[in-house]
């Protein structure tokens, strides 16, 4: 009030006597003073530091002209520290919530208002309950339940109330009756909503707002799994429906009705903790990172759609939802609302999952079986001297027959004496070549008469290989591997010469220089598995297997590969055949002379045949092997290992000229996990504990 209405007032009050008016007024505006009331143009700003309370009352009801009577206990000093200027309204808000910190309580009393301890409070007349009373007004109110009884809510809504408050039920109307602070009653009446709801069947579904329903549901059947069937009705049943984020409630009424309470205690709004920092176990944070924010922007799109989600992401339409990754912990910082954050989290509970490793085992089975035979005679006549006639015969890719003999001796008995040649007069150029398996040799030889020689050959050769190759890898699912066994052989790609200079003798100096290029032949295998429902596994594969095969063109060794790509679908431990190759060669070759060849057991002596039988069997094979937890790859693991470590130990002879050293050994694998029998499945076969997370 401004002190010229205040002057006005005091005036009407003392019948217009001007000393004691003014008397009145030189002590209300010491009061205002005293008090640390500043008026404003926009409000009024109350500051008392350690003002006693009746004085604040007086300061109070100049301001909202309102009349108190004050009780003799009420007695206390009261500071109200004040930043900025509130409305007229709001100050008599203000002293109500200073009389509720004090144990006091402001009770209509007609025109006038009761200043009274709070517990006496409940005892007299309160304000009516509407939706503009102050929070810390006591007053009373009557509320209608309709179905549930109002007697059993008594004991359920009682420990929420103060200990002024009252609360009591009349069992014929079937109502409450509360009495209590205004902003309690209002916490009471929201409770009372959500308890007092028809149930036409003994399954109830109980939406949730704010909690989740499988944290609920946890925390209420460790409570209850002490107290069931003691009372010998039918026990309380909870289930939570992660999708609508619900509980479906089971048992006696009248449990029911006290779970409903319970619940709806539960799933009250918090306004603490939207940070938290979620640690991963199995998922990398920088990935799962980029996943959500696509999942956050898709909960933001339909928060003001009719679906589903938008009741769940209601509260999301905010700008501050972040998703920051930490490497160096693998962790998540997630700043979010709670309706948010519980979808996010539950995400998270899905995706950060031990993910399942796979074996694959490639088998190479390779069986060669290559058989020739060759037989064949040639001859040489020669009446030269008695003037006769010469002849003789020759068959090509036959190897050396006797006119190549022949050639090679004389060129050997041609070096003239002294040279090196060696004791049996051969050199790399002009020695002697004989020809492989059996050479027989018969004829006559003489200066002046006839001459003749005959040269029968023969060979037969039997070859026979197996290979078996047996690469293998582990990767996880989903991801690809590659394993490489190979060995880098040089091939020459170009040569060339050039002239450098000359030497001291004035000669050209030639510089040969050659280019070379290494290629890997051995073994590659590139595999992605991807396992699905049934145990099955989807491979994509890519295998290479090359080697060298003893043979050479221009030089140059010559390769052969065998390559595969391919996609598969095997079930574990299952062997799948990729592909393979079956050949058979059979090549028959006959050289003969004509007419003499085709004499019936005779035409043998002018023939040459040869046969050559090669058969390739060539398979290659896949088989993998799911290790869904930490016990079956360390089953795995401990074979291989342990079939290495055997294969050393049979090879432990003294080692040669070193008596004091010993052949390297594997130590003894330690048991590094439990058996496969004894570890559980992995959290994504079941409803794993959430991630630890620390709230900020």
């Amino acid at each position: 009030m401004e002190p010229g209405n205040v002057a006005k007032q005091f005036q009407r009050n003392s019948g217009n006597k001007p000393s004691i008016w003014r008397y009145r007024l030189l002590l209300c505006l010491t009061l205002v003073l005293a008090a640390g009331v500043a008026r404003a143009n926009d409000g009024i700003t109350l500051n008392f530091k350690d003002a006693d309370i009746r004085e604040v009352a007086a300061t109070i009801g100049e301001i909202t002209h309102k009349d108190f009577i004050i009780d003799p206990r009420v007695q206390g000093r009261v500071t109200v520290i004040s930043s900025k200027p509130i409305s007229r309204d709001a100050v008599y808000a203000v002293f109500l919530s200073v009389l509720q910190v004090h144990g006091l309580a402001a009770v209509p009393a007609g025109a006038m208002i009761k200043i009274v301890p709070a517990l006496e409070a409940r005892q007299m007349p309160g304000s009516v309950y509407g939706n503009g009373t102050p929070g810390d007004a006591m007053v009373t109110d009557v509320v209608q339940i309709n179905n549930v009884s109002a007697a059993q809510l008594v004991p359920v809504l009682r420990p929420l109330m103060s200990a002024e408050a009252q609360l009591a039920a009349y069992p014929p109307a079937n109502m409450l009756i509360i009495s209590d602070r205004a902003s309690n009653v209002t916490r009471l009446l929201e409770i009372i909503k959500r308890i007092d709801q028809p149930t036409s069947s003994e399954v109830e579904v109980i939406p949730l707002q704010n909690a989740s329903a499988g944290d609920v549901v946890q925390v209420l059947n460790s409570l209850l799994q002490n107290q069931q069937g003691i009372e010998g009705g039918p026990p309380l049943k909870l289930v939570a429906d992660t999708r609508t984020n619900s509980i479906l409630l089971s048992g006696d009424k009248s449990d029911r009705l006290r779970i409903r309470a319970l619940i709806a205690r539960l799933d009250m709004p918090t306004e603490t903790g939207n940070t938290q920092v979620v640690y991963l176990r199995y998922a990398k944070a920088k990935d799962i990172a980029n996943e959500l924010k696509g999942f956050v922007q898709d909960l933001l799109k339909q928060s003001g759609s009719g679906s589903p989600v938008a009741g769940a992401a209601a509260g999301a339409a905010q700008p501050d939802v972040s998703l920051i990754p930490d490497a160096r912990t693998n962790a998540l910082v997630i700043t979010a609302p709670p309706k948010i954050m519980r979808s996010i989290q539950e995400v998270i509970h899905k995706l950060d999952i031990r993910r399942a490793q796979v074996l694959v085992q490639a088998i190479e089975a390779e069986l060669t079986s290559d058989k020739s035979a060759q037989l064949g005679v040639t001859w040489v006549a020669d009446a030269l001297a008695n003037q006769g006639a010469a002849g003789l015969t020759d068959f090509s890719n036959t190897g050396p027959g006797i006119v190549d003999l022949a050639q090679q001796v004389a060129a050997s008995s041609a070096i003239p004496t002294g040279s090196p040649v060696g004791t049996l007069g051969t050199t790399a150029s002009t020695g002697l070549t004989i020809p492989q398996g059996l050479t027989l040799g018969v004829g006559k030889i003489v200066n002046g008469g006839f001459s003749f020689a005959a040269l029968v050959t023969a060979l037969a050769s039997d070859a026979n290989t197996n290979i078996l190759s047996t690469p293998s890898v582990v990767t996880l699912d989903n991801q690809p591997a590659t394993i490489k066994v190979a060995q880098q052989i040089p091939f020459v790609t170009g040569q060339y010469t050039n002239t450098t200079g000359t030497n001291t003798t004035g000669a050209a100096v030639i510089n040969p220089f050659q280019t070379v290029q290494r290629q890997d032949v051995g073994l590659e295998l590139k595999i992605t598995p991807q396992i699905n429902e049934g145990n099955t596994v989807l491979l994509k594969i890519e295998q290479t297997i090359s080697n060298l095969t003893g043979s050479s063109i221009g030089g140059q060794p010559v390769t052969s590969t065998r390559e595969i790509k391919t996609s598969i679908l095997a079930r574990n431990k299952e062997i799948v055949v990729l592909g393979g190759l079956i050949s058979t060669n059979l090549v028959e070759n006959e050289q003969r002379v004509p007419l003499l060849g085709s004499i019936p057991l005779l035409g043998d002596l002018f023939k040459y045949r040869s046969t050559t039988n090669t058969k390739s069997n060539l398979m290659l094979f896949i088989q993998p092997t799911i290790l869904r937890n930490s016990g079956t790859a360390n089953t795995y693991t401990r074979k291989r290992y342990d079939y290495l470590r055997r294969l050393q130990l049979q090879n432990q002879s003294p080692v040669q000229l070193m008596p004091g050293e010993k052949r390297p050994v594997l130590e003894k694998l330690k048991n590094s996990a439990p058996p496969a029998s004894t570890v559980k499945a992995p959290a994504a076969a079941s409803r794993a504990p959430a991630p630890a997370a620390s709230s900020s």
